[in-house]
């Protein structure tokens, strides 16, 4: 591979059980890749319903990557961006020395996003009071095994239950 096909990109999300849920990630990652900038421009998922990371990173290795940045597709710094993914890269680079791989900046804050919050206002102008919304019962939306709900706690506990269980399962909330 020449120098853009060279560099892998993979843009993360979180994940849903919810089926289209990553969507507008897909739509991302296909517009990046038409513009030909990138020699690959793959996605993965923080969750067990993947693609993982894991098996993206191979894919791209596999395609003759050298080096690979991946993109957050998060907005805030939490325990995903602080802990959970840099540890999963880690892990996972070790398998391929010859590799630069690279923890990209997330989201975040940028310009950009105060006029896409302006669109998406307007756009919501004409849109019914919430109680008039029709809301899809949970139940449409099993977990598949393995997967546990999302468990609120703070920092510090989140810090004492992934010492307790040495790290755990990146998935687990």
């Amino acid at each position: 591979m020449d120098g853009n096909g060279a560099k892998a990109i993979i843009l993360m999300g979180h994940g849903s059980r919810v089926p289209g849920a990553g969507e507008s990630m897909e739509k991302v990652a296909q517009k990046l890749r038409c513009e030909g900038e990138f020699g690959m421009v793959e996605i993965c998922y923080m969750s067990r319903l993947g693609p993982g990371f894991p098996e993206t990173l191979q894919k791209c290795v596999s395609g003759g990557a050298k080096e690979v940045i991946l993109i957050p597709y998060f907005l805030n710094l939490g325990l995903h961006m602080r802990i959970d993914i840099p540890e999963m890269m880690e892990r996972e680079a070790r398998k391929y020395p010859g590799v630069k791989i690279v923890f990209g900046k997330n989201i975040g804050y940028d310009e950009l996003l105060v006029d896409l919050l302006k669109k998406r206002i307007d756009e919501s102008k004409d849109l019914c009071d919430v109680r008039m919304l029709e809301i899809e019962p949970k139940d449409n939306f099993k977990l598949p095994p393995g997967e546990k709900e999302f468990v609120a706690m703070s920092p510090e506990d989140a810090r004492k239950f992934r010492q307790k269980h040495g790290h755990g399962d990146m998935h687990e909330h």
